[in-house]
């Protein structure tokens, strides 16, 4: 794989990042260093997965080093996605079976996939002016489905970002795990700690609470 891989298999390639976007500098140096070490990876702006016609948008942090910076696939090649994936498809929204690598084939079907920041930051930390650089696609990627009613914010950095884009204050809608927070055109977006090794190996997220935000998503009417 490689930056020049076509971005055919996106399911919003109008809302993409070029493959060469070169807004963040500090991004673009890494993904030039990893290139040269692993030139196999996909090492480039890691596009959304999922259903254009999706009802429900799951919006993660960033790419993981060996995860979608290597697979360009959200959520796919390392721990986070065996566990947000199993849940997907716990709750139906998966059609194949998942194998946490792109050649498994699988869709999804009423839910897409979407990150905050769409390449991979050091540390899996991308500054503040990183996260403003990749709002406008993440923006573009929400107004693109037409069908949405609710967005699940994979960690503060993913549910600031989005209450960013909406134009509204911080400070009016808190991160916390389980809140719900009305957004325009009558969508709402739910918190979730993220689904990270991390998180699950301290038990600050386990896989019940993460089970409670799908019921959640699941069980709000679509008028809400």
């Amino acid at each position: 794989m490689s930056d020049h891989r076509p971005l055919l298999f996106a399911p919003l390639p109008a809302a993409e990042a070029p493959k060469g976007c070169r807004r963040c500098p500090r991004l673009v140096g890494l993904r030039k260093s990893l290139r040269k070490d692993h030139p196999d990876w996909w090492n480039a702006p890691v596009p959304a997965f999922g259903d254009p016609e999706a009802w429900l948008a799951i919006v993660g942090l960033a790419p993981g080093t060996e995860g979608a910076n290597r697979t360009g696939r959200p959520f796919t090649g390392d721990a986070s996605g065996e566990t947000l994936f199993a849940t997907l498809t716990k709750y139906g929204f998966v059609d194949g079976v998942f194998a946490n690598d792109p050649a498994d084939g699988i869709t999804l079907n009423g839910a897409i996939i979407l990150n905050a920041v769409k390449c991979l930051p050091p540390e899996n930390k991308p500054t503040g002016a990183e996260i403003n650089n990749c709002r406008d696609y993440l923006k573009k990627s929400i107004r693109a489905l037409p069908k949405l009613r609710t967005i699940l914010a994979l960690g503060k950095i993913a549910h600031d970002s989005i209450i960013r884009m909406e134009g509204l204050r911080l400070a009016d809608h808190r991160f916390a795990h389980g809140a719900e927070h009305k957004l325009s055109g009558g969508r709402v977006l739910i918190d979730s700690y993220h689904c990270s090794r991390y998180n699950l190996n301290t038990r600050r997220l386990t896989v019940a609470m993460f089970e409670e935000i799908f019921d959640m998503a699941i069980d709000m009417p679509p008028d809400q």
